[in-house]
């Protein structure tokens, strides 16, 4: 059978001529911009830049931004009159906008930004998320305050973020968004690092979460040399099956309207979930540490009479179930992906609000499973349609590879981490991609010299939730990466306005912090990372489905 292009492309033949022909354009850079490149704070050299000449890639824009603020340009489809809020404090930059063009049909729009004084000399790519379709100015300006220089691209195609339909007629533009566009930003970003500062970057840092952490996991498997470390938060990285799971809740609770759950019962099941849950830890503090030994039932709320506010339906009550359960194949019985966990409550408003679900699963089916642009979602069959799935994507949207060997082998180290009350992506998601790179590479210790999990209580998806979760993730990157020092504890540290300030540590999967017993509970001093029993080094079936996935 004709192997796919995508495919092709990933093939070690492809990956060796195309390093041939960056190689050879990275040797003209240097060449031709060497001898002014130690002025790169210049203006005028920056503005220099747009006359390199780089494989497949036309530079739209070189330009020095003065230090202070930066509005970055509107989305696509933008309202007349529409502005960007502006992006404040921002280090004078060489800002460089780039289009490449690998194939007929790509159009892959990115942006350099490489700081004119206080060079740390490291380069950071940066994540998007859902469907990307815009280049991430807000991360760009976060990594750029501390010196780096930074690179984002739109993945190929313009968009909100939430819609599918540039894929429709377009394989190509596709496979940019699954994996071609960020190496191809990679390669050029640094390319162009090195004429602007006449040095390559010494180390490459990946961020990114949700789909940004798909992004880094497909680094990992398929293009192992472009980074030194990579942070992959909450990773889409099971996109298919993702897509499935999406969809689950609108299942559970749209399709019949007698098992609609109100928005305003949200808050009513989430309150009996920390009920059940918020103490097991020993601490009472509305964090859920581990949801895993819970196993709360939301029909305890199940109304002894008429249906009241306060209460659920008996059709209610099973649609929560089902939502906590994840999709499942109705044939074999077999998990398609974990279900959400006791905590996530007051977030499945996005997936199972209504009227209409989700759309970034709903545009998958219609614009790239299906083909067809009026498919309707009360159709969807979780037993063939999964295994159709499987097969048209061949391992293009998925990053599910265990196989960590390259990534290992070139001195990469990878933090995963994933909120346990994310309601878009179900946590145990990642600890099934962690157990199958422990039985991949021989188990916990050969793993963790390169791969740590963090999970994360009381985070929700990316951020937010009442647990503590602001951390460094490229500072832990650098310290494993730079200077060797694995983390073994990670203290994350919530500011909000409505709570109060709280520090917690987070430890790498399978230990869960654990409160010392004396001292504040707001104190990440007074917790210790251990492992709580046997049962949380395996996968659990039920909610959490079977490790691997593959």
């Amino acid at each position: 059978m004709k192997r796919p292009f995508y495919r092709l492309q990933g093939s070690k033949h492809w990956r060796n001529s195309h390093r041939a022909v960056l190689r050879a354009a990275l040797f003209t850079v240097l060449l031709t911009s060497g001898a002014i490149a130690a002025t790169s704070a210049d203006s005028s050299f920056c503005e220099s830049l747009a006359t390199l000449s780089l494989p497949h890639t036309t530079i739209t824009l070189a330009k020095s931004v003065p230090a202070g603020e930066f509005t970055a340009p509107p989305p696509a489809n933008a309202p007349s009159g529409y502005s960007e809020a502006p992006l404040k404090n921002l280090p004078g930059f060489c800002r460089v906008a780039a289009t490449a063009s690998p194939t007929s049909d790509s159009v892959i729009r990115f942006e350099v930004w490489m700081p004119a004084t206080n060079w740390n000399g490291k380069f950071q790519g940066v994540g998007n998320g859902g469907w990307a379709g815009r280049i991430s100015y807000d991360a760009m300006a976060v990594a750029l305050r501390p010196g780096y220089a930074v690179a984002s691209t739109d993945t190929g195609h313009e968009g909100n973020g939430g819609d599918a339909s540039f894929a429709f007629g377009h394989p190509e533009k596709l496979v940019d968004f699954a994996e071609r566009s960020v190496h191809e930003m990679t390669v050029l970003a640094k390319a162009l690092i090195t004429a602007y500062y006449g040095k390559a970057p010494q180390y490459s840092y990946w961020n990114g979460c949700s789909s940004g952490g798909r992004q880094g996991l497909v680094e990992a498997q398929r293009y192992p040399h472009d980074y030194n470390g990579i942070a992959a938060g909450a990773p889409a990285n099971y996109w298919t099956h993702l897509m499935f799971a999406c969809l689950w809740p609108a299942k559970a609770d749209l399709i019949n309207p007698s098992s609609y759950i109100p928005t305003n019962k949200y808050e009513l099941i989430h309150r009996a979930a920390f009920a059940a849950c918020d103490a097991l830890d020993g601490v009472a503090d509305q964090i859920i540490t581990d949801p895993t030994p819970c196993h709360f039932d939301p029909g305890v709320l199940t109304c002894k009479g008429a249906d009241a506010a306060d209460c659920l339906t008996a059709p209610q009550v099973e649609a929560a179930r089902m939502i906590y359960a994840g999709p499942t194949n109705p044939r074999t019985g077999q998990q398609v992906f974990p279900g959400l966990e006791p905590g996530s409550e007051s977030g499945w408003k996005a997936e199972a609000g209504g009227p209409r679900p989700f759309i970034i699963p709903l545009t998958y089916f219609q614009y790239v499973l299906f083909k067809n642009p009026q498919w309707d979602y009360r159709i969807l069959n979780y037993d063939q349609d999964v295994a159709l799935a499987d097969r048209v994507d061949g391992g293009l949207l998925n990053a599910i590879n265990p196989d960590l060997k390259a990534f290992r082998d070139s001195g990469g180290k990878l933090l995963l981490y994933h909120g346990w009350i994310d309601n878009l992506i179900a946590p145990r998601a990642s600890v099934n991609y962690y157990q199958s790179v422990l039985t991949a590479m021989g188990g916990r210790q050969q793993t963790e010299s390169f791969f740590r999990l963090f999970m994360v209580p009381g985070m929700g998806h990316c951020g937010s939730g009442p647990g503590p979760s602001d951390f460094d993730r490229v500072g832990v990157l650098e310290q494993w990466e730079e200077q060797g020092v694995a983390p073994d504890k990670i203290e994350v540290a919530r500011h909000t306005k409505d709570l109060p300030p709280m520090t917690r540590p987070l430890c790498p999967y399978p230990e869960v912090p654990q409160w010392n017993g004396s001292g504040s509970t707001n104190d990440a001093a007074n917790f210790v990372c251990a492992v709580e029993n046997e049962r949380q080094i395996h996968a659990t079936p039920g909610r959490g489905g079977t490790p691997g996935g593959r």
